[in-house]
């Protein structure tokens, strides 16, 4: 047998091969009361008995595939040494989970087909070195989202239409094993005293998750995807998120260093729009990103790159936004980019927009340009400050020159909804003006929306600016869409 990464001998329990197993009552266990909801729905909907028949015999065969995972993975943990682990290769790893498992599924008598027996070694290996039964979405390009509500309802984001899986976890320990197995790894905890945590996973993903007695019906999972390949101005375009003339004045807009928000609601697209709006920042500059959890995918040459830290077991340690703000601010920065303000730290912000570091940019939630003004006032007062509402207002009309309103429509699609400027105080009120929108035109047949991108007519006030930066827009970039 393979055995290179296998314990030696007298440490831990013993293997498989010499602890003789009667495994076949184990494998044909009986099926746990909350079996996959989908499993039970295919029996449920079938119209004739034959389908009945294939429905619950496939619900038995998953259970006893899930059973035999069970006991497998039992024995890989008793017989691999994980220690040597960290130096073997992928290939060396897969042969011998398969070289365990095989010897195992011959001490318990247990006959499979080619394929049943490829499908369980890919998720023994899933399970030893990934995310168990989370590791195929992670792997599917076309998931954006990963949710788990409780073992045994995972959804998942396609096309920004969520949609149910027939994945399960056994149970919730199974669940909670695979919670443990992330956090750990970034040197943080999750139990009863602090059922809640944020986390990045290995390639970036955002991790999110909160368990019993907080989740009443299971521990709650949320996993946004990193992605690899970082979506350009070009491929926003070409994916309808905006026009290329609104690309063109976000460009002079940006490298004309504008002080830009970037507003929007949970998966709206935020971050992707900052992502490709940096993209116009010049190289020579030198770029400072904060963030809670590092997404942000700048292609500069002279970036660095901040991440805050919650505090440890003992309630210490924590690195708060606003903490690396304030010593941002003392590291010569040309522009520094906050990846999100939900906070104390929007002080800080507005300050550093106000006093030298034009071009700053950041994204706050709001379901309107105007409502991200109000967002900002609410933050400062909750922040602590005591500002007349006058002040507070004039602070953000100097500090912000741009909010550009991202939103994800009721099909799923993601637009850029609005592009409103900043122009100064009517007495106590901010003076907006809105460049671009997006006009709703109806609904077609298949749920999908119908709008147009298109002009307000209103000129910017910042044209004389791009003029002078050397970026002279055309007049008829500004000039309303005729209507059809």
């Amino acid at each position: 047998m393979f055995s290179r990464f296998k314990k030696p001998d007298g440490a831990g329990p013993a293997t498989a091969a010499s602890t003789p197993q009667t495994p076949k009552p184990a494998v044909v266990a009986a099926p746990e009361v909350n079996r996959p909801v989908v499993a039970r729905r295919a029996g449920a909907t079938a119209t004739n008995p034959a389908q009945a028949v294939a429905a619950d015999k496939e619900k038995k065969r998953k259970e006893r595939m899930g059973e035999l995972k069970v006991e497998l993975h039992k024995r890989l943990l008793d017989n691999l040494n994980l220690g040597a682990l960290e130096h073997a290769s992928e290939t060396e790893l897969r042969q011998e989970i398969v070289s365990i498992s095989t010897e195992a599924l011959e001490d318990m008598s247990v006959v499979l087909n080619k394929d049943e027996r490829s499908s369980l070694f890919q998720e023994l290996y899933h399970e030893v070195m990934g995310l168990g039964p989370l590791e195929p979405l992670l792997q599917d390009d076309t998931v954006n989202d990963i949710l788990v509500n409780g073992p045994q309802q995972i959804f998942v984001e396609r096309a920004g239409k969520l949609t149910l899986t027939d994945i399960t976890f056994k149970d919730e320990r199974h669940l909670l094993r695979i919670i443990d197995k992330i956090v750990s790894a970034v040197g943080r905890r999750v139990d009863e005293s602090n059922p809640y945590c944020d986390a990045r996973l290995a390639d970036g993903s955002r991790f999110n998750c909160m368990v019993p007695p907080i989740a009443v019906d299971g521990s709650l999972v949320s996993i946004r995807k990193f992605k690899k390949d970082k979506l350009g101005v070009d491929d926003l375009v070409r994916f309808g998120a905006f026009t290329e003339e609104m690309a063109a004045y976000l460009q002079a807009a940006v490298a004309t260093r504008l002080n830009v928000i970037v507003s929007g609601g949970t998966g709206s697209g935020k971050t992707t729009t900052l992502n490709a709006l940096s993209s116009f920042i010049d190289n020579s500059e030198r770029i400072l990103t904060i963030e809670d959890t590092a997404e942000l995918q700048l292609q500069q040459v002279h970036v660095g790159r901040m991440e805050s830290r919650p505090a440890n077991v003992e309630g210490k340690g924590a690195v708060t936004q606003r903490d690396c703000l304030r010593n941002a601010l003392r590291m010569r920065p040309d522009r520094i980019i906050v990846g999100e303000t939900r906070g104390e730290e929007v002080i800080d912000m507005l300050q550093a927009m106000n006093t030298g570091h034009d071009g700053s940019m950041t994204t706050i939630h709001a379901n309107s340009a105007r409502d991200g003004i109000s967002r900002l006032e609410n933050m400062i007062a909750m922040a602590g400050i005591e500002m007349p509402i006058k002040a507070v207002r004039s602070q953000i009309a100097s500090a912000v020159n741009l909010i550009v309103q991202a939103s994800r429509l009721q099909d799923g699609s993601r637009r850029m909804t609005s592009i409103t400027e900043i122009t100064g105080m009517e007495g106590d009120v901010i003076s907006m003006q809105e460049i671009f929108r997006y006009e709703r035109l109806g609904l077609a047949p298949d749920g999908k929306i119908i709008g147009r991108f298109t002009a307000t007519g209103v000129r910017s006030a910042f044209a004389d600016r791009f003029r002078a930066w050397g970026y002279d827009l055309p007049a008829s970039i500004y000039e309303p869409v005729a209507a059809e």
